[in-house]
């Protein structure tokens, strides 16, 4: 199943703004959504979520935000720029606010993701996909792209699911091959090639990487960290033409 036929039919459909949030603006320098972050909100309830979101002094939105149980609050419209991402790049994209559109998930960070939401999420995203053009690979966490900043979705997130759908990737466990070395220098060089920022602190960028593509790695980088890495790297390279 592919990106926008999730579930057939519905995909593609646009939503009108249920909750308005005033914290948006225009994308700059003609920009276009070629990215989709996801995030958790970290908060008790999706009522106080929002109310945060459409706070003017607060200074941050998001496109959508999802409710446990699948409720979908839409806040900004996707021609526009929500404040969702902060400082942070992914490739050569700097302001990532003006390159993507943001779904904040009603989670607290400590639970696993309802089923319902789950659903909803993937419904929405394969209508975002379709509409925008935007390959399953370009998808990320907000930990993703703000290394030393933030941790969600976490590790609970269920990326798997996501990527079963064609909405996301994951590694590809037929590439791996038993080793025991490992280069710090190649596993680098491919966190950069999939979008990873090179001038992050190398923990930061290990810990991301693993949040997001090995949600169980612990400790000094692996033959393990190593290859999963060059998987993503030779299969989905950041693509710098989308900017």
């Amino acid at each position: 199943m592919g990106p926008g036929t999730f579930p057939a039919g519905r995909g593609a459909k646009l939503t009108p703004l249920t909750h308005p949030s005033p914290n948006f603006g225009p994308r700059k320098a003609g920009a276009r959504p070629s990215l989709v972050v996801i995030h958790y909100t970290a908060m008790n309830t999706a009522d106080a979520a929002c109310d945060r979101l459409c706070d003017p002094a607060a200074e941050v939105s998001a496109h959508y935000l999802i409710e446990k149980g699948g409720g979908l609050r839409t806040l900004v419209r996707e021609e526009d720029r929500a404040w969702h991402a902060g400082a942070g790049r992914w490739g050569d994209i700097t302001d990532v606010n003006s390159h993507s559109i943001g779904i904040e998930l009603d989670n607290d960070g400590q639970c696993t993701f309802d089923t319902h939401l789950m659903h909803r999420l993937c419904t929405l995203l394969a209508g975002i996909l379709a509409r925008h053009r935007i390959p399953p690979e370009r998808v990320i966490g907000h930990s993703d792209m703000a290394l030393t900043r933030k941790s969600d979705p976490g590790a609970l997130f269920d990326w798997a699911q996501l990527a079963r759908h064609g909405l996301a990737i994951a590694p590809d466990p037929s590439a791996f091959r038993r080793q025991t070395r490992v280069s710090a220098t190649a596993f680098y060089t491919d966190l950069a090639m999939i979008g990873y920022d090179p001038a992050a602190p190398r923990e930061a960028q290990l810990t991301a990487f693993r949040l997001r593509f090995h949600p169980g790695g612990t400790g000094e980088l692996s033959a393990l960290d190593a290859q999963i890495a060059r998987d993503i790297a030779n299969r989905f390279p950041v693509d710098r033409r989308l900017r």
